[in-house]
């Protein structure tokens, strides 16, 4: 089954949602901002994307900013403040198969589910 990590007031985080209903594929939409993953969730899906911590994070949020720009964080740190600040987490994320992928290019998205 397909999971993506959604906002509904994120506009591409919506765009991806729609397409991903129009593939007509078993779906579950998680609301990372009031289901906030924890540490260890962050972690398992940083795997799956296989990509850094930072990579991850929305760096021009406010919350970014006053608290952790220019900071040398470790990843652990990293994957700390998205856990304690989800608005933080770039959208939308699609699971699907063990692996992830940040589904804001609606092409990567169409190749990711096929």
């Amino acid at each position: 089954m397909i999971q993506i990590y959604h906002n509904p007031r994120c506009g591409k985080s919506r765009n991806c949602l729609a397409f991903i209903e129009d593939s007509k594929q078993e779906y579950e939409i998680i609301p990372y901002l009031t289901e906030t993953p924890s540490f260890d969730e962050l972690k398992g899906l940083l795997e799956k994307l296989n990509i850094h911590p930072v990579e991850l994070v929305r760096t021009k949020e406010k919350i970014w900013i006053e608290n952790y720009k220019g900071k040398k964080l470790s990843d652990d740190e990293t994957i700390q403040a998205m856990a304690d600040n989800p608005i933080l987490i770039e959208r939308p994320i699609v699971v699907k198969n063990g692996k992830a992928i940040i589904g804001r290019d609606l092409d990567k998205v169409a190749s990711f589910l096929d």
